[in-house]
């Protein structure tokens, strides 16, 4: 019984050969193309394997690389190649699709490689979290993609011994936000918001869009600003003051990049909670706590500790030649 299947798979398979003469036939129990017909490096060997770079036939990898080593070819399909429009098929479309996606994995394979991500650091910027460390400020850059370390326009002016610092102040009231650059480290917060709120010495454009803050009393207008290095479940802000300088409330405190200055009226402090306050507690005072050789700062823990780390030695670097030192763009 099986011998009378076997003969019958056998006629089967003869007379399927015997109707396609042009696409395969059985040879010597192997089944093969026949445009394959002998190996186009030794010519002797039926040929088994087809070059994918320059299409030339082969029997075995002896061949394989005998071919490789005599005339170059790397073996990897040209994957660019033109391909006029009449013999573009479905593998040629399959092929481009391929293509296209290997192109897109190495690119996002670069984006997430470790050592292009690295913090390259100039030595502007060194030099500006040093400077920033001796007025105890506790300065972070962030890394040169980023959209605020972009816009961030903060300088050092070493001929002044001063910070030009850029500064975000952010109007909740009146859901405005404004941008000042180049404001020098002496000038106090209420100065700094004088061309915004004054009732007759600011703009009168910005005065419109922030009457509720220009018709309120001086003392109802209160400034905040968020105290960073805290999870964010426990978010704390630093109540600054409008009468001293912008160096001043800055000191032992950790800036990002740059200041972001809340300006609230005082009937709407209560989301803006100090340092070692519990959330919702209000308004209050924060502690005052001695840093650096005596220095005393409404500080978070969080924030001095930041701050006594990065205290390190870094003087070979802090002499410059004559002139401004600045992170992004030089004075004019």
């Amino acid at each position: 019984m099986r011998s009378l299947v076997a003969n019958i798979l056998t006629m089967e398979s003869s007379v399927v050969a015997e109707n396609c003469p042009d696409e395969v036939k059985e040879v010597n129990g192997k089944k093969r193309k026949i445009s394959l017909t002998n190996c186009g490096t030794c010519g002797t060997e039926a040929a088994r394997y087809r070059c994918p770079g320059c299409l030339k036939h082969s029997c075995s990898l002896p061949c394989v690389k005998k071919h490789k080593a005599e005339s170059g070819c790397s073996g990897v399909r040209d994957k660019t190649a033109f391909v006029p429009v009449s013999q573009f098929d479905e593998m040629n479309l399959l092929s481009d699709y391929r293509f296209l996606e290997d192109t897109a994995r190495l690119a996002d394979s670069v984006h997430r490689d470790p050592l292009v991500l690295k913090t390259q650091m100039g030595k502007n910027a060194k030099i500006l979290k040093q400077k920033a460390l001796r007025c105890n400020v506790m300065l972070k850059l962030l890394p040169p993609g980023f959209s605020r370390r972009r816009e961030n326009s903060t300088y050092f002016n070493k001929k002044g011994q001063k910070f030009f610092w850029h500064l975000k102040l952010l109007f909740p009231q009146s859901r405005a936000e404004y941008t000042e650059r180049r404001v020098p480290d002496s000038r106090t917060l209420q100065q700094i918001l004088t061309p915004y709120i004054h009732p007759s010495e600011s703009d009168p454009v910005k005065r419109q869009r922030l009457k509720v803050y220009a018709h309120a009393p001086p003392q109802q207008v209160k400034v905040f600003m968020k105290a960073e290095n805290r999870r964010s479940n426990s978010v704390r802000y630093h109540e600054l003051d409008l009468q001293k300088s912008l160096l001043e409330n800055l000191k032992n405190k950790v800036i990002i990049e740059y200041p972001v200055l809340h300006i609230v009226l005082k009937d709407h402090c209560e989301n803006y909670t100090l340092p070692g306050q519990e959330s919702g507690a209000g308004r209050g005072v924060a502690v005052e706590t001695p840093l650096h050789g005596g220095v005393l700062g409404n500080v978070s823990a969080d924030a001095k500790g930041s701050v006594k780390e990065r205290k390190e030695d870094d003087d070979e670097e802090d002499e410059m030649e004559d002139g401004e030192i600045r992170d992004e763009e030089e004075d004019t």
